[in-house]
């Protein structure tokens, strides 16, 4: 009885397979919808909003980053330090301070002369001394940097756009307390770049680096994270070697080299969170930042001649 059972029941399958085919609406294709496809379908598993942004397309990110780079590139300035000195030439010098004199050894060093370079006492030239960098803060020709960036009160300062152009720039004041100073250049029309809200930077956030690094290789992009925030650090200005402590500033590991010196630190919406200033000699990749938000005061002071 089982196996005509089976039978009949295989019959049946068969039959309902064959009409499935035939009649899409079927009492068994209607079955099989209905409690046994999921048998048979794993389910798919919802994915979390959150895990669709943490793992979302790489270039999405990079991006981000280049559209930053993009809209802030112009508004960055390299700044040469020139000055005249004096030009060196070359002279006598002799070796033995006189001490071997007679007729023995004048004989044999005659016609042998020793000369070293030597500044000239009438003649000057002008050659370039260092250099940093800065950016535009207002459309008129309002630049920010490091006030150790143009310290040097009988050096000339000349500004170099990011379209190559060059123009003369005037400190207009310097805060040493502050490691703050603003030059104007003759233009117009420029375009500034915004300041964040540096008091919202968190831990972690991509930080991105414009400068002129090594005073040689203008608009160097380096891109990092906020490695730690409120440290406060003592810097020596290796010009006038003067030491001066800043207080509550940004800590990144963003490459920042010597030149990076009064360049943007940015977020990925091309804001300035802070302005590179300093970096931990001999570290890897420890560099700090002045944090906009004591910029924008520090600014304002200056501009109304509160601050020398």
């Amino acid at each position: 009885m089982n196996k005509k059972l089976a039978v009949f029941s295989l019959i049946v399958v068969v039959l309902t397979v064959f009409g499935a085919s035939q009649a899409k609406a079927s009492v068994f294709g209607d079955f099989y919808d209905k409690y046994l496809k999921s048998f048979f379908v794993l389910p798919e598993k919802p994915v979390k909003q959150e895990e669709i942004e943490l793992y979302g397309p790489t270039d999405a990110y990079e991006n981000a980053v280049i559209k930053a780079v993009e809209k802030a590139t112009p508004s960055v300035v390299s700044i040469v330090v020139s000055k005249d000195l004096p030009v060196l030439e070359e002279c006598l010098y002799d070796p033995f301070n006189g001490f071997f004199r007679n007729d023995f050894f004048d004989s044999g060093w005659r016609g042998l002369t020793f000369t070293i370079p030597c500044p000239s006492a009438d003649k000057t030239e002008k050659r370039e001394i260092g250099g940093g960098t800065g950016f535009v803060v207002s459309e008129d020709g309002l630049i920010i940097t490091n006030n150790h960036v143009v310290s040097d009160t009988k050096a000339e300062y000349t500004v170099i756009m990011n379209d190559t152009d060059k123009y003369a720039a005037t400190v207009l004041v310097r805060d040493p307390d502050s490691d703050l100073a603003l030059m104007r250049i003759p233009m117009t029309g420029l375009s500034a770049l915004p300041l964040a809200d540096s008091d919202t930077v968190r831990l972690g956030q991509t930080a991105i680096a414009i400068g002129n690094a090594l005073a040689e290789f203008e608009n160097t992009v380096s891109v990092g994270v906020v490695s730690g925030l409120s440290r406060n650090v003592t810097a020596k200005d290796g010009q006038t070697g003067r030491t001066i402590t800043i207080d509550n500033v940004i800590q990144t590991d963003t490459a920042i080299n010597p030149g990076n010196s009064g360049g943007p630190l940015l977020n990925l919406k091309a804001e300035v969170i802070g302005i590179n200033t300093a970096i931990v000699s001999g570290a890897e990749n420890i560099g700090f930042a002045i944090p906009a938000n004591k910029v924008k005061t520090v600014m304002v002071s200056l501009l109304e001649g509160k601050a020398e």
